[in-house]
Parts: structure tokens; sequence; C-alpha cells
């Protein structure tokens, strides 16, 4: 099962990028280019534990969909999402965080199980694994973005 593990450093409060990682808005925004959004479950604001969204992506020219619940939950330090529907045959990401002075350093865990046995393997080391890093990687660029100026007011004003 292949695990992406990413860190990023983000200058900013870690209630702020906590909420923000757990945004429904902000993600769509994050995913733009796969035209992701949300259809069912939680559709917009702060997802919370026990929740679940239903996205619906493009993602190498197929229409998809992906329910994901929020499994574990203790703000602003921690929360685990995981697939309970999809193309995956499992997928489990851990957000952890931690504030060092002006800093927060922001981890993702991102482990998954690929269909189709070997099949499944293969597209795991020729492009799915680095497809699914570069998400996250973009994800995580538009968290820092937002936390790091006024923009996070954008989407957590009312939360």
């Amino acid at each position: 099962m292949p695990i992406i593990t990413l860190v990023t450093e983000i200058k900013s409060t870690i209630e702020i990028c906590f909420d923000l990682a757990r945004s429904i808005d902000l993600h769509q925004i994050s995913t733009a280019k796969t035209n992701e959004r949300p259809i069912n479950g939680k559709t917009s604001g702060l997802i919370e534990l026990n929740e679940f969204v239903t996205w619906q992506a493009t993602h190498f020219g197929v229409r998809q969909k992906l329910t994901s619940k929020i499994t574990a939950y203790e703000r602003p330090f921690y929360f685990v999402d995981e697939q309970l529907y999809g193309a995956f045959k499992s997928i489990y990401h851990e957000h952890i965080f931690q504030q060092l002075h002006e800093k927060v350093m922001m981890k993702d865990i991102f482990e998954f199980h690929s269909p189709l046995g070997i099949f499944g393997k293969l597209a795991n080391k020729l492009f799915l694994a680095n497809y699914l890093r570069n998400l996250l990687l973009t994800r995580n660029e538009i968290i820092k973005e937002y936390a790091e100026t006024e923009n996070w007011k954008q989407i957590l004003d009312g939360r």
C-alpha cells in the first residue's frame, strides 16, 4: 500500500490551518482542475467528526465519485478522513498540525490501496502515486496561500 507523506510549513495559526484543511469550499478551489464538487453529505462549510462528503470529479478523463468520512478528530491538532466508497480499495488520510512559534507544521500521511491487483500496483508505480502526490501538493499550496494572507477570511468568516 503506497504512503505519501508531506510536511508543509505555514506562517499562520494552528486554528486557521486546521479549519482550512477541513473546508469543503477551499477543497473545491484546490481541485478546480478536476472540477471536483460535493454532491452529497456535507457540501459546504467545515466538515466535522462523523460527517461525510461525496465528491464528483473527473480524473484521467473519467467522471468518478468518492465518499469520505471524518473518522477521527481532535481540534486543532488532528483529523482523519477515510474513503467509504470510491474507485480505490481504501484511502486513509491523516492530517496532523503542530504550532511552532509563528509557524504551523501541517503533515499529511496519505495511504491508499488501488484496486485491480497487479495492474493496480503497476499503475501506482507508473503514475498514480505521483498524480495523487501532486493533488495533495496543490491542495497544501492553496491552504498555505489562504492561511498566510487575509484570504482565509473569505473561507472561514462565520465559522
